[in-house]
């Protein structure tokens, strides 16, 4: 899944897609190529931007950053679009633009979107997050996180059956960075394997995180070795789909286990 941040403030690319106060679709639209090219076959497009410290956005602007590029990679590749969003307006706006894949950092826990989702009939990717990503590095606290983040995720699994959202149509990720320390992320890493006890398809998202700066002191745009290395270490815990920044570095990556895979079961 490759990440395409439609946002001014996103922590990875400080807003590259942008051209003065406007969203360049064209510029996105090219990156949105040049990773399926790479090898993507999900795009993530998001509107709102979810680092630690961010503001909310109102729902005009989300729709105004996100619609018209879902409309515009739907009908210029052919991948998978997945639209990160809590917003039941804009849940509902990019099914009918044509996303395949409803991604929420709230677990569809906003008032109304977890029926937005369940009437789009798309699936739907639930994240755990403590708190709001204004305050969620604050003092994130967990009694077990690895019992507490499967324990919430099973409650939003309960919801969205309750809600028509059949089981088949879920997807997980426990929330790496939101709402969690150092220590908590990489209690989370080690235990991926418990979570896909669950059943369900795992998503993780370890791509460029402050987890890594932390741990060895570099900036966003020395991260890459670091981001590979979590790539092939949640995959190999058994993530079904990791998020990430460089597509191409990240295949080639995974491709390696593919290999070691296909030798083990030959």
């Amino acid at each position: 899944m490759g990440v395409i941040n439609t946002t001014p403030d996103s922590f990875s690319d400080g807003g590259a897609l942008y051209r003065g106060a406007s969203l360049n679709l064209d510029a996105a639209l090219a990156q949105a190529q040049a990773m399926v090219e790479a090898g993507a076959t999900i795009l993530d497009v998001g509107g709102e931007s979810t680092r630690p410290g961010a503001l909310p956005v109102s729902e005009q602007e989300e729709l105004d950053r996100v619609v018209p590029l879902v409309e515009r990679i739907r009908h210029s590749l052919d991948v998978v679009i997945s639209v990160d969003t809590s917003t039941p307006a804009v849940i509902r706006e990019s099914a009918a633009a044509g996303c395949g894949l409803i991604n929420d950092v709230r677990a569809l826990q906003r008032e109304g979107a977890l029926e937005a989702a369940a009437r789009t009939q798309l699936p739907v990717c639930l994240m755990h997050m403590q708190g709001e990503p204004g305050t969620m590095q604050a003092n994130p606290e967990y009694q077990d996180v690895v019992a507490d983040v499967s324990s919430f995720l099973t409650q939003r699994l309960k919801a969205c059956e309750a809600a028509g959202i059949s089981r088949n149509r879920v997807l997980l990720d426990p929330g790496f960075g939101f709402g969690k320390t150092v220590e908590h992320n990489l209690q989370l890493l080690a235990a991926l394997p418990r979570l896909a006890e669950l059943g369900l398809p795992i998503l993780v998202g370890l791509s460029r995180k402050s987890l890594i700066g932390k741990l060895i002191g570099r900036d966003v745009d020395q991260r890459l070795p670091a981001s590979l290395a979590l790539a092939v270490l949640a995959v190999e815990r058994g993530a079904s789909i990791v998020r990430v920044h460089d597509v191409a570095e990240t295949v080639d990556a995974l491709a390696m286990i593919t290999a070691l895979r296909e030798v083990g079961e030959s």
